[in-house]
């Protein structure tokens, strides 16, 4: 299960709180909601503090946030190596 909260917005900004894994289905959740938001030209962060794992589909949406300009904060460890480790294949 992935909770997806929004935790702050300003202006054009918007910062979404990610809760669980980001897995299965969870990933085209978040991909849809990402790309509408990024479609309406917000700037976005999101907070994986409580992110306990991403499977490599998850991974792979992640990474191609972060290249487009989302801000990923509070990566754990596991989760920042995993995005690391994508960016070298």
């Amino acid at each position: 299960m992935l909770k997806i909260s929004p935790t702050g917005k300003s202006g054009k900004s918007i910062s979404l709180k990610l809760e669980g894994r980001v897995i299965g289905a969870w990933v085209d959740e978040l991909r849809q909601i990402c790309e509408t938001l990024l479609g309406k030209g917000r700037k976005l962060t999101l907070d994986l503090g409580d992110v306990s794992f991403a499977d490599q589909e998850g991974v792979t949406v992640l990474a191609d946030f972060k290249s487009r300009g989302v801000t990923l904060i509070n990566c754990s460890p596991f989760v920042d190596k995993q995005l690391k480790s994508s960016q070298l294949d």
